[in-house]
């Protein structure tokens, strides 16, 4: 197995074991739901119904089902980077692992601006030009930041609650705008018209780069397994938290984007504070006003808990590649007092707040949103290609059939080789389509230069940092 050498466990040995069932369940939805993906669900219109339907069919439930198989498996820290390398080997493991910690430094900026934006409502009506501003966005971005990144150094006994409370504040806010349209539409009536016809997709090129954000709202289900040795009775927890977190998440997207939709037209929801707008407009409509207020509060701390959950998460696989030597060896450092991977988080948080800021430059607020949604959804499909890969790789392994705790993907090769197979192509395209400049973009070839630059450049810097602990570990080996 990965985890015999003692460079390897003795870090590992030092975690401790804070996770139960609700701990998970609420990281999940923490990790997942967004209300910022409703909104730009609902700014897309009603087509996005059927397209959340879609993606859960095809992308979300092969996922959670794949999740499920090889963490119960290999519960192991370092999760997706873990499984790549029992399959393929150490190259493909550190590519997966290196994209996959490499897309935060996107999506952390991306999350932190939609979640800024939305704190903007915290002062009411007024909060839609707020919302736009750069410098808010700016200074409440990095306040976040640095609260979720301080309370994971503390450690997770601590950390947690950041995140259980944004599993939480997440759910409620979501919950408020359904309850509040259900009772604008008996009243008034839907802003919106609803039909057959309209909600299925207009494929066009806004879709077509749409679909990637669909796809890319419904990930995150795999975070959690990157701690398994936190979790106690991981090959139990993980599988039934993660089953009852899909069928809660799947719902509330689709639930709020209709109800989103009915309180506000397509055309006049913000793609990061729509939600937000559409509590505030239908709160005011029943003489409530207040709500809007409590709503942004409680998605503040919702969103917080989001960005602590990808923090906790993400900074364990460049902890175990870093043990592993990939990456220079202070990645695997434990803290001596709060035992948490303390130099990956702080590198991950410090080069996060260096895109956020550089994103800003010579673009709009709207115009850096999108290139850091589509940078984000390259850099982390590519390990979610050697997810679905690793579990047809992996298929054939004597211990699939030996390990009675195994959560296994139902019908035996051909079922693995199905929901493997459209996982992998639905991710395929999802990577290809983020290469669409969206219809909104201001320059389409700006948009292309910074995307394509971005991740590639990014995929290079990893890759020379795998040659040089490679070539490290061989002069080792030699002495």
């Amino acid at each position: 197995m990965t985890q015999t050498s003692d460079a390897r466990s003795n870090p590992i040995q030092q975690l401790r074991k804070t996770m139960g069932f609700w701990d998970v369940l609420l990281f999940n939805i923490a990790t997942v739901l967004g209300p910022r993906w409703v909104a730009a669900a609902a700014h897309n219109g009603t087509s996005s119904i059927s397209l959340w339907v879609i993606a859960a069919v095809l992308f979300f439930i092969p996922s959670a089902l794949v999740i499920n198989e090889l963490s119960s498996r290999f519960p192991e820290e370092g999760g997706l980077y873990v499984w790549t390398k029992e399959a393929f080997g150490d190259f493909h493991g550190f590519i997966a692992g290196w994209n996959y910690w490499a897309y935060t430094v996107f999506y952390f900026p991306g999350l932190l601006m939609a979640s800024a934006a939305m704190s903007a409502y915290i002062i009411g009506e007024n909060g839609a030009t707020l919302s736009q501003d750069r410098g808010f966005l700016s200074w409440v971005s990095v306040g976040l930041l640095v609260v979720a990144v301080g309370l994971n150094i503390i450690g997770l006994n601590i950390g947690k609650w950041l995140q259980n409370v944004g599993g939480v504040s997440t759910y409620l806010p979501l919950m408020a705008v359904v309850g509040v349209a259900a009772i604008v539409v008996m009243k008034h009536g839907s802003v919106t018209h609803f039909t057959l016809h309209n909600i299925l997709p207009t494929w066009n090129w806004d879709t077509v780069n749409f679909w990637s954000q669909i796809a890319f709202a419904f990930s995150g289900l795999e975070l959690v397994s990157a701690m398994s040795q936190e979790v106690r009775n991981p090959r139990r927890t993980l599988p039934r938290a993660l089953y009852t977190a899909a069928v809660l998440i799947a719902l509330m997207y689709i639930l709020a984007t209709i109800a989103v939709l009915i309180l506000v037209p397509a055309a006049d929801v913000s793609n990061t504070s729509g939600v937000f707008h559409a509590i505030t407009v239908g709160s005011i409509a029943l003489r409530i006003g207040f709500l809007g207020v409590v709503a942004a509060i409680v998605v503040t701390l919702g969103n917080a808990g989001g960005v602590g959950s990808t923090v906790a998460g993400i900074a364990r696989v460049p902890f175990v590649v870093g043990i592993d030597r990939y990456l220079p060896q202070a990645f695997g450092k434990i803290h001596p007092r709060w035992k948490t991977p303390y130099i990956a988080i702080l590198v991950q948080a410090v080069i996060s707040c260096a895109i956020l800021l550089a994103s800003q430059i010579n673009d709009s607020t709207r115009g850096a949103y999108d290139f850091l949604v589509s940078a984000t959804n390259i850099l982390y499909f590519i390990p979610f290609l050697y997810m679905f890969a690793a579990a047809i790789r992996l298929f054939s392994r004597p211990d699939r059939g030996q390990n009675s705790e195994a959560i296994l993907i139902p019908g035996g090769k051909a079922g693995v080789w199905a929901i493997s197979g459209v996982g992998f192509l639905v991710v395929l395209v999802g990577i290809f389509v983020s290469l669409v400049p969206p219809g909104e973009s201001a320059s389409k070839l700006g948009f292309e230069l910074k995307t394509v630059g971005g991740t590639v450049a990014t995929i290079l810097i990893g890759l020379a940092l795998y040659w040089r602990g490679a070539r490290a570990k061989a002069r080792d080996a030699v002495s």
